[in-house]
């Protein structure tokens, strides 16, 4: 199944669709023909003064430069097949350590309760779970602020802030300490689950991108999976210390492809620097207002942009609704993470290496329905556009997410 957010497990249909039909909606915003640029009309109107320029001229320098963009080998759009894969895969790496991270602990937790003299079973869960209540908030603020600063320096920074939290999990000396490091390192993480689907979104058009979204997905689906599986057996040859340790390096090889690599796809953004660069005051005033407003406003809008995804998630019943699924559907994946370690080294007598093995069923299910879920949804979207004039829109892709969602039940049973 195809994913994004403006702002991830069993509920893997429902999020890949989702990501998708989010992505798409972005084909049908007016006054453009590009989707990241939609909505500098409605800029342009909503101006209020901040360019001395006139209303006439600021039109004809829009449509000249709309017309320009949707051919220009800058646009991320018009890059080779070659370049925006390899930011495709850059990408993926990142949203695949950071899932990774959530549950890698897990095999390691009664090693922790032991190590920390933790005798209460919440507090030992806690040091597994306490990573998912920041990293469900963090995409709120990541979202909004990449599309005020761009994605690039997003990945970065919060993949290095990432590295020197998990390094920070590894030599805490409490477990106090490693629950302030565990939140803020969630918090942190999810900058790739929350950029990610933007960045193939920026790349692709709704027709091409079911493919790249589904690699995408592989990441978060596959990561608390993987995580486990050798998270056990590192903790049990060489302690559960250098699982944090594995982590931090895997987030070193994130930082040494990304940071030479890695470039900026969200569409404004380019636009502004190119035209920056260009050094045409005018183009720019008329082009990009809404980064070029005065410090107050600037923060003005930072507000309303971070404001934005409450206001969805409180105001509309199908935002809320589908979270409140992916909420259950997360809450039952990461339950099985706390629970399976002490069911299978306790009443089964595995070893900790050998319980970590139990997950590879969840993940070879997350594999086949991201391979067969992708193709299924391309090929439903593309057969209800047809039926619509050849014109796709974000809910052609509900009918897959349906069908998804019924193998959930099936398989708690």
């Amino acid at each position: 199944m195809s994913d994004s957010q403006d702002a991830a497990s069993p509920a893997s249909r429902a999020s890949s669709t989702k990501t998708a039909a989010v992505a798409d909606s972005g084909e049908r915003r007016e006054g453009s023909a590009d989707p990241h640029v939609g909505s500098y009309p409605e800029q342009l109107k909503g101006g209020e003064g901040h360019s001395a320029i006139p209303e006439d001229k600021k039109e004809e320098i829009l449509e000249n430069e709309e017309d320009d963009w949707a051919h220009d080998p800058a646009n991320p759009r018009n890059w080779t097949f070659k370049k925006k894969w390899i930011m495709t895969g850059i990408v993926s790496l990142y949203t695949f350590i950071t899932p990774l991270a959530s549950s890698m602990m897990a095999p390691g937790l009664p090693q922790i309760a032991e190590h920390y003299g933790v005798t209460s079973e919440t507090v030992t869960a806690l040091t597994l779970s306490i990573f998912l209540l920041t990293f469900a908030i963090g995409p709120l603020f990541f979202g909004p602020i990449s599309e005020m600063y761009g994605r690039t320096w997003v990945y970065h920074i919060a993949n290095l802030l990432f590295l020197a939290f998990n390094l920070g999990c590894a030599f805490s000396d409490t477990v106090g300490i490693l629950l302030g490091f565990r939140l803020l390192a969630g918090f942190v993480g999810s900058a790739p689950i929350a950029c990610g689907g933007g960045t193939v979104s920026d790349l692709f058009s709704e027709k091409d991108r079911a493919s790249a979204m589904a690699v995408f997905s592989l990441g978060p689906l596959i990561g608390p999976v993987v995580g486990p599986i050798a998270g056990g057996f590192i903790a049990q040859t060489i302690g559960f210390k250098y699982v944090f340790v594995v982590i931090a390096a895997l987030c070193g090889v994130g930082a040494v492809c990304g940071i030479p690599f890695l470039r900026e796809t969200y569409h404004p953004v380019v636009r502004l620097r190119r035209d920056k660069r260009a050094a045409d005051p005018e183009k720019v005033a008329a082009a990009h207002p809404h980064l070029l407003e005065e410090h107050g406003n600037k923060w003005h809008r930072i507000s309303v942009d971070l404001s934005r995804p409450f206001i969805l998630l409180t105001r509309s019943y199908v935002c809320f609704l589908l979270s409140l699924y992916m909420a259950l559907m997360y809450g039952i994946y990461y339950l099985m993470f706390t629970t399976f370690p002490d069911l299978f080294t306790e009443v089964y007598g595995f070893s900790v290496g050998v319980s970590g093995l139990a997950y590879i069923g969840l993940g070879l299910g997350f594999m086949s329905a991201t391979v067969v879920g992708a193709s299924v949804a391309d090929t439903i979207y593309h057969k209800l556009a047809i039926r619509n004039g050849g014109k796709g829109t974000p809910e052609m892709r509900i009918p897959a997410l349906i069908f998804g969602s019924l193998f959930v039940p099936i398989g708690l049973l």
